[in-house]
Parts: structure tokens; C-alpha cells; sequence
């Protein structure tokens, strides 16, 4: 591990203000950086520690929709009241996504930047893009049973990690942030990045910048949402394949969707194509069935990889199916 200096914020600004030396880490949960230090991915100059910034709590918004501070414990976010009672797929996806322990540390921003899982990014004896551009990736000709089906470019083959994306995505979060040049907001679908020719930047974060909070818009029918994660044993594990829907029906019609994909692409996969498809349509497994090939008509796979397709038709419509009989009991 490189040596690096260690400074802990205790505002905002003082984050800020400390970021200016060479390769800056921020600090918070530590459950993705710390390992990413031992492994030799990420080798700062310095590390600003955030923990302890006022960046906490769940508060309603105004127009009804919720506003989450950055440094928001995945364990707290997960069994908030009013999370549970109108997303209940956040809550979900958070259960699924570790074990309790690094829950209780994982932030909330943290996990929208964790960094991908796959085996050659980890293993630092061999090539990889987004560890070192223009080294090559050995995803692509080696082990690829975890690749990217959608959006992987010839320079990276990776899939986005986080559970928690998901449902933010579908739900069309915002992010705050804050930097040198103030604060911005960044819509969710223009948060996260495909890899195109430098997969080395997993955001459209601007260096030094700072995510101080999430806001979630309302969603009344986001009450009947639900959050599925399909990996390889029942603990601990990073999806296979993973599915956030949400629906509104009445009278066997979809009135409106919402649909996100995991371990599709390098980024959390809002799936538009199927969500169009189905609003207005019959609530019916053959025409979830129709969707989901529709939005995955354009995925590209290898033998490793095949999979896939027919295992994330199987959860969308199971998924889909499940929220349509629970609003009809």
C-alpha cells in the first residue's frame, strides 16, 4: 500500500479545501476504497476523511418526495419508515446488497460510486482499462461469464456493481453535488458513465467534486415496487442479474413503469425501450415477455454470457407478474 496523508473535513468547505493535493480520496463507509488500497487498484495522495460531515438523515421535500444526505448509512436508509412505505425497492435492494455489517458502513453516495467487480479490474497482475488506460482488457478474450450484454465498448466488458443504482435509477433520482465551482445537480441517467474509450471514469464527476445528497422525486404507485437480485448463493454475492420495477395498473392495463436492469452494462440499465412498450398495454406475462425482448433485442453476448437473456426474461416477467397480483388481491 502507497503511503498517503491522512485529513479529516470537518465541513464541507474544509472537504473541499483539503482536495487540492495530488490524487485526493474522500472517505466515508471506507468499504469499497479500503479494499481497493490493499489491493494496489487506488494509490491517492491523499485521503480526506467525510464521515463526519453533516450530510445525514432522510427528510421529506416539499412536492412529497424524499431528500437523502450523503453519508446516510445503507443499514439506516434500508429500515427508514418512509423509505420502506413508498420505495420499498430501495429497501430491498439495499438488504440484498451486502451482509449487515458493512451495511451499517456503506454510505449512500458511496455506493453510487462503488467501482466494478469484475476479476481482471481486482487482479492487478493483469491488463485492464479502467485500472490503467491503454493497458487493455482481459475480460474481453479471458473469464467472461459476468460481462456486459448492453453498452460495453472494445476497451471495457465491465458491469456496474451497486444494488441500491437500480432503483434509483428507475425512480429518476437526482444527485447534489458540490465542487469548486459550486453546486450542481446531475440527473441519475447522466450520473454513472458507458465505458466508450476511457472506462477509466465511472461518473461524470468533475475531480474534487463531492456528492452531498440524493433527492428522490415522488412516486405514489412506487408503493407496488419491488427489487430482485439473481447471483450465484443466497449471501453476499454481486448480481447476475438483477431487476427494479415498478407499476401502476388497473383494470388488467399498465398505466405507467418503471424498469431497471443490473449486471447488463456498465452503467445501471433503465430499460425505456420495455417501459414504453408497456405503458398503456395489457398487464398480461406475455406482454412482459415482449417487452423485455424488445429491450434486449440490441444485447450482444458470448457463450460465457448467454445466459443472460433468457434469465433476466424469466425475473422481469416473474417480477412484473408478482406486482400485478399483489394489486389485484
Amino acid at each position: 500500500m502507497k503511503e498517503f496523508e491522512y485529513v479529516r473535513a470537518a465541513t464541507v468547505s474544509d472537504a473541499l479545501s483539503m482536495s487540492g493535493v495530488g490524487d485526493t480520496a474522500y472517505l466515508a463507509g471506507g468499504t469499497n476504497l479500503v479494499d481497493h488500497l490493499r489491493l494496489g487498484i487506488k494509490r491517492p495522495d491523499r485521503i480526506v476523511d467525510i464521515s463526519r460531515l453533516d450530510l445525514g438523515g432522510v427528510e421529506e421535500t416539499a412536492d412529497g418526495g424524499l431528500r437523502i444526505g450523503a453519508n446516510v448509512p445503507n443499514a439506516d436508509l434500508a429500515a427508514d419508515p418512509l423509505v420502506r412505505q413508498r420505495y420499498p425497492f430501495v429497501s430491498e435492494a439495499l438488504l440484498a446488497g451486502a451482509s449487515g455489517q458493512i451495511r451499517a458502513m456503506a454510505s449512500t453516495a458511496g455506493n453510487l460510486l462503488q467501482r466494478t467487480r469484475c476479476v481482471y479490474f481486482q487482479d492487478t497482475t493483469t491488463p485492464c482499462n479502467k485500472r490503467e488506460p491503454g493497458a487493455g482488457c482481459s475480460a474481453i478474450d479471458g473469464f467472461g461469464k459476468y460481462n456486459a450484454i448492453i453498452g460495453q465498448s472494445d476497451q471495457c466488458v465491465a458491469v456496474h456493481p451497486s444494488d441500491l443504482c437500480l432503483p434509483l435509477a428507475a425512480l429518476d433520482a437526482v444527485v447534489h453535488v458540490t465542487g469548486s465551482d459550486g453546486d450542481r445537480k446531475i440527473p441519475f441517467a447522466d450520473f454513472h458513465r458507458l465505458p466508450g474509450d476511457d472506462p477509466s471514469h465511472d461518473t461524470n464527476l468533475v475531480p474534487a467534486e463531492l456528492i452531498t445528497g440524493i433527492e428522490i422525486p415522488p412516486l405514489p404507485w412506487a408503493v407496488r415496487s419491488h427489487y430482485r437480485k439473481v447471483r450465484d448463493r443466497a449471501s453476499y454475492a454481486f448480481a447476475l442479474v438483477s431487476v427494479a420495477a415498478a407499476i401502476d395498473v388497473s383494470g388488467g392495463q399498465v398505466n405507467d413503469v418503471r424498469l431497471a436492469l443490473g449486471g447488463v452494462a456498465h452503467k445501471p440499465h433503465r430499460a425505456r425501450t420495455a417501459e414504453d412498450q408497456l405503458r398503456d398495454g395489457p398487464a398480461t406475462a406475455e406482454a412482459f415477455e415482449a417487452a423485455i425482448d424488445a429491450e434486449l433485442a440490441a444485447a450482444q453476448v458470448g457463450s460465457e454470457n448467454a445466459y443472460k437473456i433468457p434469465m433476466l426474461q424469466r425475473t422481469v416477467v416473474a417480477v412484473l407478474q408478482e406486482l400485478v397480483e399483489g394489486a389485484n388481491r
